[in-house]
């Protein structure tokens, strides 16, 4: 068989061609790989986008329920709580210091805020000091004992009372088996009533206190008192009731009418007679009644 002779321009154009096809082959190659470049980073950063979002909302998720979190880790409506008590906050010791600062604290601030009406005051107080020396003062939730501090306490105000008004006048009675006891006169001198608080505290509390027969003996020793002085009666009172011989509302009738002004302290719970006591004589103002939180509170109450 004879040779089969191809001539140069054939030559040059099968060459062409296969070139040409190449080039397209390389060419669709580069686009359809690049296509799918650009897909899967398309996706990837689509589904990091959706990753951050999803994440975002699940940490703001979380820190909406933080607020809701209880001691267990659950939510805070599913804590277990058997005592009511359980709730109060104490300290290393077990008393409830943060309380009682954070309510005496409150109580300053209503009371610094409270706006009352100015009224006109006397440049010399004339004060009745009524002690209650009754079988509650035995009571040992102040150390030593109820009557043992607020004798010392009593001894601290008439230095500090004298020494702000050095020109007023005091007088101390105390309330014992039902009575009503004179134990200082009325005056100036703050030795006497010291030395009067000093006997006092070696006799022991007895009986029942009479708060009839104390604001009766205290609206007998301010009646003489002239009107450009005050007239104050300062009651501690440590008994949840008290022993009267007769109709204590007329007592209190007539110091409203005498313009005597009666401030209690009390050591137990509230009383419903010292309120309107002091409501009554201190036109409106049930401020003047004040119970005592702890051992420093009733120190800041003295002043």
């Amino acid at each position: 068989m004879a040779p089969v002779i191809v001539s140069e321009s054939e030559e040059e154009e099968e060459d062409k061609v296969a070139v040409s096809r190449r080039s397209k082959r390389q060419v669709h190659f580069d686009g359809g790989g690049g296509d799918r470049v650009d897909q899967q980073q398309q996706q990837h950063r689509s589904s990091q986008g959706d990753r951050d979002r999803h994440g975002q909302r699940k940490k703001k998720k979380r820190l909406s329920n933080r607020n809701l979190q209880g001691s267990n880790g659950g939510y805070a409506w599913e804590d277990e709580i058997k005592r009511s008590w359980d709730l109060v906050k104490v300290d290393d010791e077990g008393d409830m210091a943060s309380l009682v600062a954070s309510i005496v604290e409150a109580r300053k601030k209503r009371t610094a805020k409270k706006n009352i009406t100015p009224y006109q005051r006397g440049i010399i107080r004339s004060l009745i000091l009524t002690l209650d020396c009754s079988e509650a003062m035995l009571e040992k939730d102040l150390r030593p004992s109820r009557h043992a501090m607020i004798i010392q306490y009593a001894i601290d105000f008439v230095h500090e009372f004298f020494d702000q008004n050095p020109i007023s006048q005091m007088g101390i009675i105390i309330m014992r088996n039902g009575l009503a006891q004179l134990v200082s006169q009325v005056s100036g001198n703050p030795q006497d009533h010291i030395d009067a608080l000093k006997s006092i505290r070696k006799q022991e509390p007895k009986g029942n206190p009479s708060l009839q027969n104390a604001l009766e003996m205290a609206r007998g020793l301010l009646l003489p008192v002239p009107a450009h002085c005050t007239r104050e009666v300062l009651i501690v009172f440590g008994s949840l009731s008290t022993t009267d011989p007769g109709d204590i509302h007329q007592t209190i009738d007539s110091l409203v009418s005498e313009k005597i002004r009666v401030k209690v302290l009390g050591l137990s719970a509230q009383v419903a007679i010292c309120k309107e006591l002091c409501k009554a004589t201190n036109y409106g103002d049930e401020s003047f009644y004040k119970i005592l939180l702890d051992e420093t509170h009733l120190k800041e109450l003295f002043k």
